[in-house]
């Protein structure tokens, strides 16, 4: 029987702006994490500043904006018309209060409820607000929320414009770290979709000339079929191509600016309308399948007053492209009647590869089909038997995209390692899945394999990624390999084929390497686990008087009560990060391919046997 709980007049609270949020902060800013992942919600700290500057430009008020993070402080300023001097304190700490209710002000902003640098301000451990308008400036400091500093208006020489730096909050946001690649990613972001607009980052310009064409040419892992097609219109832009090395659809999305990873209702219009579009125009009724297989698509729309699933935006709800207007299925529909078409007309060179693409999906496709039944029915056998997969609970009950934000897959080296980190893990959001000896060297090889070889084809109904990206069943996959040459192996071979096959699943963040430690040092009164050389001499000089030193050879030989420490609440991640020029074929090639005297240099050069490591850490 469950236990009374008294409800009465003293069970009513009413929180003020700022406790609500310390309380909530996922409420406002999405999950917390330590910024080992780009959604982190450190990162949307600075995306919410961000934001308004990128609105000021947008409206014609300042051409750069600077960003510095040093040592986890993060600075930010602009060059707009700097907040209203009287309503500086207003703007940074009273919730609904804001320009951005007057539609006429900011008729297509990303943020309209008036929260977000009171978030920043809430989460932070401490929050200055400058504003510079003509001639004047208002300074304010805050920490965790509370006014500490109110200055009175002065006279001032500075540009017209905003300066807000914060540190974010480290009892909200534990052992935290910023990593540049996740914030260069978002700045050029902004930089693609702001023609004109240069971002300083610690003092180098990130700018673009060629909007959604750049992005999209950046981002590419390989090879494409036809020249990028490039097409810009009235609150919309499109930039489009097909890929010659990958399987799946790529998308890159975008809402008034905000770059929406969830996608939503604007990303369903394109998918729906090329389809449409390519049928009419060559005049034959391809699957849908075969005309988006291997495309890889940026699009950016905007919208009047957006309607977001969530406060951290990542993904379109509304279905009018403004209130009581156009439906966004039609708008992108005949933008792309007009546009797309258009331009395979006059492109026919660009129109024949497309075509010769899509014949070339439905003959893959085709002669697939009857290995991809039996990979399926395979798939489901080894699943109902549990052989390779322990799920977390968060897939045996109604799949929501919050919920699985949250969950994690294990893909662990062998059965001990299985056996200890599905001992210790958390079962309503951790999942494991044990490999059985190495993979299967993916390079050069066709989607046939991945169906055609048991581990790769069980892993991809694992992840549920068939298909792309919309239905995966876990936001972090992690590579919990042993740190020998064996695991290490074991992680290359499994790298090469998420590149190989599903290179988006890397690029949006995704996949992660397990760090577990490589010491235990203790003594009768403390334990400490040691990541590193540095920190076990760091630990030895701390326990003093001969501790008892470890060194952990294999996830195996870590029991499971141990390793509860290392896949919890302080667990350490290394995101795999494909950085802004980086080859992946090129890459791939080098590492994964035929052993080149090149690479027989590489090897030797940087050789160094188990021996040298015992002689390193004893």
């Amino acid at each position: 029987m469950a236990e009374k709980v008294n409800y009465n007049e003293d069970s009513i609270k009413s929180l003020d702006w700022k406790a609500h949020i310390r309380m909530r902060p996922g409420m406002y800013i999405g999950k917390l994490g330590d910024g080992s992942a780009p959604d982190d919600g450190i990162y949307i700290l600075v995306k919410e500043v961000i934001d308004n500057c990128i609105d000021e430009f947008v409206m014609g008020y300042g051409k750069s904006i600077e960003v510095s993070i040093k040592d986890g402080m993060v600075s930010i300023r602009d060059y707009g018309r700097g907040i209203p001097l009287g309503k500086v304190i207003d703007c940074v700490s009273k919730i609904n209060t804001g320009a951005k209710y007057d539609s006429e002000a900011f008729k297509k902003s990303v943020g309209l409820n008036g929260v977000g640098t009171k978030a920043v301000n809430a989460l932070s451990s401490w929050f200055r607000v400058q504003a510079f308008r003509d001639g004047k400036s208002k300074l304010a400091e805050f920490e965790r929320g509370e006014v500490k500093k109110d200055e009175k208006i002065k006279d001032s020489t500075d540009k017209n414009g905003t300066l807000i730096t914060f540190r974010p909050d480290d009892t909200v946001f534990v052992n935290y770290h910023f990593i540049n690649e996740y914030v260069e990613k978002m700045l050029w972001n902004y930089a693609y979709l702001n023609a004109g607009l240069t971002l300083w980052y610690n003092g180098n310009a990130i700018r673009s000339e060629n909007g959604l064409r750049d992005l999209l040419q950046q981002n590419l892992s390989g090879p494409i079929v036809y020249p990028i097609i490039h097409l810009k219109g009235h609150d919309i832009e499109i930039a489009m191509t097909h890929s010659d090395q990958q399987y799946v659809e790529e998308y890159y999305s975008f809402v008034n600016g905000q770059h929406t990873t969830q996608g939503g209702t604007h990303q369903v219009a394109f998918r729906e309308a090329v389809v449409k579009v390519v049928r009419d125009f060559v005049k034959k009724d391809y699957e849908a399948v075969d005309i988006r297989t291997s495309i890889v698509v940026a699009v950016s729309v905007k919208v009047q007053e957006p309607v977001f699933e969530s406060q951290t935006k990542t993904k379109l709800g509304s279905q009018d492209i403004a209130p009581g207007g156009t439906s966004m299925k039609s708008f992108v529909l005949d933008f792309l009647k007009t546009e797309l078409d258009n331009y395979l007309h006059k492109n026919p060179e660009t129109a024949d590869a497309m075509h010769r693409k899509i014949l070339q999906s439905e003959r893959e496709r085709k002669e697939l089909s009857g290995i991809q039944k039996l990979a399926r029915d395979r798939a489901k056998k080894a699943n109902l038997h549990n052989r390779k997969l322990r799920d977390c609970r968060v897939h045996l009950t109604d799949l929501k995209d919050e919920r699985r934000l949250a969950s994690t897959l294990f893909i662990t080296e062998g059965d001990s390692a299985s056996g200890s980190i599905t001992k210790a893990r958390d079962v309503n959001s951790q999942a494991v899945f044990s490999l059985k000896g190495k993979p299967l060297n993916a390079y050069g090889l066709t989607k046939k394999v991945v169906y055609e070889n048991e581990e790769f084809n069980l892993i991809q109904s694992a992840l549920d990624i068939e298909d792309g990206l919309d239905s995966l069943r876990y936001n972090k996959i992690v590579v919990s390999t042993d740190a020998d040459v064996d695991g290490m192996h074991i992680r290359l071979l499994l790298l090469t084929f998420f590149l190989q096959f599903f290179p988006d699943l890397v690029k949006n963040g995704h996949l992660y390497i397990l760090q577990t430690p490589l010491f235990r040092v203790r003594n009768r009164k403390e334990t400490i686990y040691c990541y590193s050389e540095d920190e076990r001499r760091a630990a030895i000089a701390k326990l003093g008087a001969k501790p008892e030193i470890t060194r952990f050879k294999g996830l195996g030989e870590i029991s499971p009560d141990e390793f509860k420490h290392f896949i919890g609440k302080d667990i350490r991640l290394e995101p795999v990060i494909i950085g802004r020029d980086a080859n992946i074929p090129q890459t791939l090639s080098y590492y994964m391919g035929k052993n080149t005297e090149e690479r027989q240099k590489f090897i030797i050069s940087n050789l160094r046997v188990e021996k040298d490591l015992v002689e390193e850490t004893a």
